[in-house]
């Protein structure tokens, strides 16, 4: 291009500039008024975002000329770079929206995948609605980086391997670590790249598909944009397969990858210019950014301190011994690892002789092979491998293809190991390149092993990742750590999350140094107190030996040193320890005159083998097996469940397993014929509740003449099926299945669909607080209501009836309203009938229980228990983990086949108040007291109700000396983990019996503290700040009662770290939150422990809140502070304390100040965002606060001053002056704490108010009131207590008359306020779309304040939630669909709140609610 040319075209010309920063990549493209393309590039920025885009510009400034541009920038690393430059910023999906609408209108769904991003975008006549991952990474570009990089290829390896793919595997990809763990066996089993590199792609598209559209379905014209699917035609083809898309319907455009950076040079504003010179002149400059990202100390002060600790650990060698010289028997272990293969040789007195170490490769056969013709060839004249042991991931397929004299598990391998540099050894911590191991050892033996099961953050291949990320070699990157100045606290959750943590460090001019010392750091925290969860780390042991290929990392090690605060010992040969310990117990076993098996030189150098697939047909799971066949007709076959696989018997010890027998007993019913069922034909889901009461439903619809239609047993098809209905991506696996069950049955053509909502289960155990169903077993169907298309359409008709299953009158009641059309003495025979079906299937059960101990007691055989919940026996959900252990000639037990023979000493730590956990702690309790049977306890990821039962059982097992195992599954079938732990299990059982020891039972009940009389004068009562604006006038209220109150104020970042020490991570954040304040405020310093007692709100509800108080009860516990009462402070009686009374006053004195809260909550957010005087709204709050509390304070309350005292604040409020602009209003909602708690929500309304908007939170009144409403509507429809709904209208009338009373009338007075509606219009509201049974948490309330907030010309909301709660499943995430469809207008964003959760990832979710507010907001009708 001639330069003169160009200056002329500068002159009258407008030329636009498009900036897309993204996760790994600059994108910019350069456009004229014609808007073509005159320029576009892109670079991966390897966090240098500034240079990056000064090369870019420099190279469009080396083509165009100094030209004049309009530019604009987007992107989700974007933000602080368009500040510091003064350029304007767009939000990237509307740069996509805008590219769209220009190169591509036809399009209705826009599917994008970025580097760590995945958003689908809809298209809906000028409704733009996006989709963005929340908490998770799965199946993004760097996760499909993550996957190249282990089967040693890149993205575009990949694309090329995909192309002759012949079969594809099942790879999870709900997140980047259990598809490792997914693909890693499949690798091992020696499956082609061919086949995995197109399981990938697939894998990315079902993650797309379940995790992003969560319940819309992609339908019409289909755009595909971002890198990804711009330059791996493969991914694309695996996205056009699954939806089954023709070319009508594909959208193919240029530059799909640029479009963010096309549509913001669209979007250029005509008001800021600048030349290209003038913008590489900006971005020569550093921009300092402030830090966002908390930092943390040094790892080493200084060169000195570094050199002490270089020394100490140097003394830690392993005596070796030379080769060449050596003369005598020779030993050999193989540890056949994830990811690497270990070989150690050693000599009769335990020097190591030998030792190899490598990447497998992709096969750890040939990498096998070649170390064992290395040792064969260097082996001296006379000496002789004797005897030989495999360990380790690939022990069965080493043992298999060298015939090895011995196998072992891991775990005593490395015990042997780590016992050979020191005795005493007490802990062995082992970080591998994807697994995570702590064993404890007990007298010589292993006690317990923890092993990372469903989440590998924090592991060595991590590292090795990032360091490539940013283009260093991982030796070069750990080197850097050491000596960083301010390391970057990344927290303790998923790696993918720290991506984005570091991002954003990098986007504040964090150097490599400080990123690596915080890798360094984090991978010990998650190593501690995420997969060992020891909330101190002195807990661990005294004598610790570290190992594993990792700790090779000084930083990792002295990270372990200063958080554990202790000396451990690191063996110089710390990453072969695996197969030292293999080598040490072939040396131990070995005796005079035996003769090995092992393939002798010859034989090896000849060995050939063929890895081949093929299905297994012996039963409907359809194991994929992996057959390698060797020279001389052997073979091995891999990836079997049973031994029917291998061409065995299934189950050939014919011991008894009865989870096949509860399978059949509680599902093998005949239909009736479709001549003899005269009601035709009615669809069960085989889901959840179903696997525990379908005897009672399949005899009810059968005796109305149904004929019933039962979904087959799940598989990974009928997964499938549901995929696109699922509305939240963090739910349990079998809720998951539910969808893809119900989907099944309309595909068969069954019209009606049978599936009802259990709020109690029967009450199997008097003593206990409740008998609950688990949140999501409870209101499941009204997912499936809200979200699948075929229902909601009504083309199908779903029936799910709310009931109490207490008792056969309160079914009865349910059921005579849910089948109007059938004769009421009809339905009450049915029931009974059915009734007792049901107690038959049960006492079936109990007999055969007793039958199996009968039998262990005769044979003298081992059984487990393998406890979880009802559905667990679903084969689909425990992956065949019961056909293992009877592999092993153990018999397998369910937890309700012994649960009537025990009951747990009361009271327990926990609020026993889900009948199926209340069966775990009955199971428990009868495990503890026998020597012949053991426990483990299955638990499905995402399942939050295990956050409690998991330690509960854990306390009453360890509590008698038993071992407590747990095994966490999900839908990955990956059983390595469950094999180490099984084996484990039994290792040190054998060990146990050898040694014969007394154990001793203990009671699992607990003392509790009463706060008594006495302790009122002096004790001092923390309680953790909830809600600042209610919780100031909490203070004085409870102060002017006699109580020593006081409310802390350490809600912040440090008291959640605070928190993941001490509580279960599983628990939901409220929870850390909470015990965070408590534990940290105990913790300062500042209070007398033996003055000072706690208190906490208790509903007595089916969510976990009702156990916060166990939480803080085991927090104290923990620390040693057990002395510390907690106060229960609750309406139902759960418990009480002589101290603390709910009386009149302080009943009286808590509403009026909630009350208060609420009308300057309503005030302070009305006005402020519009104050014409800057601080003047908040100058009004502080002048009532003190009139407030002072009214609140007085000896005696005078309640009639409080209706003109609310009078007048509304009134002075109403009077400040505004100014007349318009702003979206944005409505918050979600569970109660982290609606109210600016701590909990990141400082929601503060970002809301700074980005132009206004906010609007409903009434914590509100929620008292819904809590009243929840008593009538059970009083009415399941069957409880009258009174209690009586009291409870009472108290509804109160709080409308009295205390909201005076406040409506004087908001409806005025000019700028509206009032909150009544709470049975609420309730009126939300009916159409929940049924008002769903009462966990927030239940029905959270649907009813969404719809008040649309009604009240608010359509805007962010539904905010701690990450996987249980309860928002279902009325939180579960209902926008049809929230959407029946309020068009509506805008609703959910967010997960959560300590490991991206800010940066919130922030845009919420801005891009924000733009769709700001291009939906007409002239709204100004009240």
């Amino acid at each position: 291009m001639n330069t003169e040319k160009t200056n002329d075209v500068t002159t009258n010309s407008i030329y636009t500039l498009g900036i897309d920063i993204g996760s790994t990549t600059v994108k910019i493209a350069i456009l004229d008024e014609a808007h073509t393309i005159l320029f576009s590039d892109y670079e991966r920025h390897f966090a240098n975002i500034r240079e990056t885009l000064s090369s870019l510009l420099q190279k469009a400034y080396k083509e165009l000329g100094n030209i004049t541009l309009c530019p604009m920038i987007t992107g989700s690393g974007g933000l602080t770079l368009a500040n510091h430059l003064g350029v304007p910023f767009t939000q990237e999906v509307i740069a996509v929206a805008t590219s769209l609408q220009e190169l591509a209108p036809q399009t209705d769904v826009a599917i994008e995948l970025g580097g760590e991003d995945a958003k689908i975008i809809y298209f809906e006549g000028g409704n733009v609605e996006q989709r963005m991952n929340g908490i998770c990474a799965g199946g993004t570009g760097s996760f499909i980086d993550q996957m190249a990089s282990l089967i040693q290829t890149d993205a575009s390896g990949l694309n090329e391997y995909a192309k002759n793919y012949q079969s594809l595997y099942t790879i999870a990809a709900r997140c980047g670590v259990f598809a490792k763990t997914d693909i890693q066996p499949l690798i091992n089993d020696g499956a082609t790249k061919e086949d995995l590199s197109a399981s990938i792609f697939q894998a990315v598209v079902n993650q797309t598909i379940s995790g992003l559209a969560c319940g819309k379905p992609i339908r019409g014209h289909v755009a595909f944009l971002g890198g990804p699917l711009h330059f791996l035609d493969q991914l694309k083809a695996a996205f056009i397969r699954t939806l089954k898309l023709d070319d009508e319907h594909i959208i193919d455009t240029d530059n799909s990858h640029l479009f963010a950076a096309i549509g913001s040079a669209l979007n250029a504003k005509e008001d800021v210019k600048y030349t290209l010179e003038e913008m590489v002149g900006k971005l020569s400059s550093d921009i300092k950014m402030e830090f966002e990202v908390e930092r943390m100390e040094p790892l080493f002060a200084s060169q000195e301190e570094y050199d002490a600790f270089v020394a100490r650990h140097a003394a830690h060698k392993v005596t070796t011994g030379i080769l060449s010289q050596y003369q005598g028997n020779a030993y050999l272990g193989i540890d056949a690892g994830s990811t690497t293969t270990k070989v150690a040789l050693v000599g009769e007195d335990g020097s190591l002789l030998y030792s190899f170490y490598s990447n497998n490769d992709g096969s750890p056969l040939l990498t096998a092979i070649s170390a064992i013709k290395k040792i064969y060839s260097l082996l001296p004249e006379g000496v002789k491998i004797v005897r030989s042991c495999s360990t380790g991931y690939g022990e069965a397929l080493m043992k298999a293809a060298f015939l090895l004299d011995d196998g072992e598990v891991e775990t005593v391998a490395h015990y042997y190991a780590a016992a050979f540099f020191n005795p005493k050894v007490d802990c062995i911590l082992d970080i591998g390149g994807q697994d995570m191991k702590c064993i404890k050892i007990k007298n010589q033996t292993v006690d317990s092993v923890q092993l990372n099961e469903a989440c590998s953050s924090g592991c060595g291949s991590f590292i090795e990742t990032f360091a490539k990320s940013l283009n260093f070699q991982v030796q070069d990157f750990a080197a850097a750590a050491l000596f960083a100045k301010h390391p970057i606290d990344l927290g303790t959750r998923c790696t993918v999350f720290m991506n984005s943590k570091v991002k954003q460090a990098q986007k504040e001019g964090a150097e490599v140094s400080d990123i690596s010392a915080g890798l360094a750091y984090s991978v010990i925290k998650n190593a501690l107190f995420k997969v060992i969860k020891v909330s101190d780390a002195s807990e661990l042991g005294k004598e610790i030996v570290v190992q594993g290929g990792t700790f090779y990392n000084d930083a990792v090690l002295r990270s372990f040193e200063k958080i554990a605060n202790c000396e451990a010992i690191r063996p110089d040969i710390a990453g072969i320890m695996g197969a030292f310990g293999a080598a040490l117990i072939a040396r131990e076993r070995y005796s005079e005159g035996y003769v090995t098996s092992m393939l002798s030189f010859e034989k090896i150098n000849e060995l050939q083998f063929e890895t081949s697939m093929a299905k297994c047909r012996g039963c409907t799971n359809n194991c994929r097996l992996t057959i390698n066949r060797f020279s001389g007709g052997r073979q091995y076959i891999s990836g079997n469940r049973c031994e029917r696989g291998i061409g065995g018997q299934k189950n050939a010890n014919n011991v008894p397993n009865l989870f096949e027998y509860k399978l059949k007993r509680i599902f093998d019913y005949e239909p009736l014929p479709e001549d003899q069922a005269p009601r035709g034909i009615i669809g069960v889901p085989r889901v959840l509740n179903m696997y525990e009461n379908y005897p009672f439903w399949h005899t009810f619809l059968t005796e109305l003449g149904f004929r019933v239609i039962l979904s087959p047993n799940s598989n990974r098809k009928i997964y499938e099926l549901g995929i696109e209905s699922i509305p939240s991506e963090s739910e349990c696996y079998p809720a998951k299945l539910a969808h893809g069950h119900v989907t099944w049955l309309i595909r068969n053509d069954v019209d009606t669909i049978f599936y009802p909502a259990l709020f109690y289960e029967r009450n199997e155990f008097e003593d206990a607080n409740n008998h609950y169903n688990c949140p999501i077993v409870t209101s499941y169907s009204e997912n499936i209501k809200n979200n699948v298309e075929e229902i909601t359409s009504g083309q199908v008709r779903l029936r799910n009836p709310f009931m109490s299953f207490r008792d056969e009158d309160t079914i009865s009641y349910a059921l005579i309203r849910e089948f109007k059309e059938i004769p009421a003495d009809e339905i009450k025979a049915a029931v009974h009938k059915a009734w007792l079906e049901q107690e038959h299937a049960r006492q079936d059960l109990r007999d055969k229980g007793e039958e199996v101990l009968k039998y262990l007691e005769e044979t003298g055989k081992r059984g487990i228990v393998l406890a979880g919940r009802p559905y667990h026996i679903d084969p689909e959900i425990n992956h065949g983990i019961p056909e293992m252990i009877t592999s092993y000639d153990i018999a397998v037990l369910t937890e309700d086949s012994i649960s009537h023979l025990a009951s747990p000493e009361r009271p327990l730590i926990v609020s026993d108040q889900w009948m199926y956990h209340s069966r775990l702690y009955a199971a428990a309790s009868y495990v503890k007291t026998v020597e012949n049977v053991d426990l483990i306890q299955l638990n499905s990821f995402g399942c939050g109700l295990d956050a409690v039962t998991t330690d509960q059982v854990a306390d009453i097992l360890t509590g008698s000396d038993k071992i407590y195992t747990c095994l966490k599954i999900d839908e990955v079938n990956n059983l390595g983990a469950a094999r180490i732990r099984i084996r484990s299990l039994l290792s040190a059982l054998k060990v146990k019996e050898k040694a014969a020891k007394k154990r001793e039972i203990r009671s699992s009940a607990i003392n509790k503290v009463v706060f008594t009389e006495e302790m009122r004068e002096e004790y001092t009562i923390l309680c953790p700040q909830m809600s600042p604006i209610h919780f100031d006038l909490l203070q004085p209220a409870m102060r002017a009662c006699g109580y020593r109150f006081e409310v802390l104020s350490n809600d912040n970042k440090h008291s959640v770290d605070v928190g993941l020490k001490y509580v279960n991570n599983d628990a939901c954040y409220p929870s850390l939150l909470v015990v965070g304040q408590l534990m940290e405020a105990l913790l300062s310093g500042k209070y007398d422990l033996n003055k000072t007692a706690l208190i906490i709100s208790q509903t007595g509800g089916g969510c976990r809140a009702t156990n916060y108080i166990g939480f803080i009860r085991r927090a104290l516990e923990k620390a040693g502070m057990s002395q510390i009462p907690v106060i229960s402070l609750n309406l139902g009686g759960i418990e009480t304390n002589p101290g603390f009374k709910l009386n009149a006053d302080v009943g009286l004195r808590i509403s009026l100040a909630g009350q208060l809260g609420d009308i300057f909550m309503r005030c302070v957010y009305r006005m402020r965002p519009y104050e014409a005087a800057k601080g003047s709204v908040n100058a009004c709050h502080q002048k009532w606060l003190k009139v407030a509390t002072e009214y609140l304070s007085a000896k005696k309350i005078n309640l009639l001053k409080f209706p003109s005292l609310c009078k007048q604040i509304i009134e002075d409020f109403d009077k400040i002056e505004i100014l007349d602009i318009k702003k979206p209003r944005v409505g918050i909602v979600g569970e109660i704490l982290v609606k109210f708690s600016p701590a909990g929500n990141n400082y929601l309304v503060d970002l809301l108010e700074a980005e132009g908007a206004e906010a609007v939170v409903p009434e914590l009144v509100g929620f008292i009131q819904y809590c009243f409403y929840n008593q009538i509507y059970k009083a009415e429809h399941l069957g409880t207590s009258k009174k209690a709904a009586r009291n409870s209208k009472l108290g509804i009338w109160a709080i409308e008359h009295i205390l909201q009373g005076p406040a409506k009338k004087a908001y409806k007075k005025s000019k700028h306020f509206t009032a909150p509606e009544s709470i049975y219009k609420v309730a009126k509201y939300a009916e159409p779309i929940v049924s008002l049974a769903n009462q966990t948490g927030e239940g029905w309330f959270l649907t009813g304040e969404m719809i008040e907030l649309i009604h009240d010309n608010v359509p805007n909301i962010v539904c905010t939630q701690p990450f996987a709660c249980l309860p928002n499943h279902v009325v939180g995430k579960g209902v926008i669909k049809s929230l959407r469809k029946a309020y068009p207008e509506s805008n609703i964003v959910a967010i997960d709140y959560d300590p490991g959760a991206s800010e940066v990832n919130q922030l845009n979710r919420i801005k891009l609610m924000l733009s769709t507010a700001n291009k939906n907001m007409t002239p709204a009708k100004e009240k």
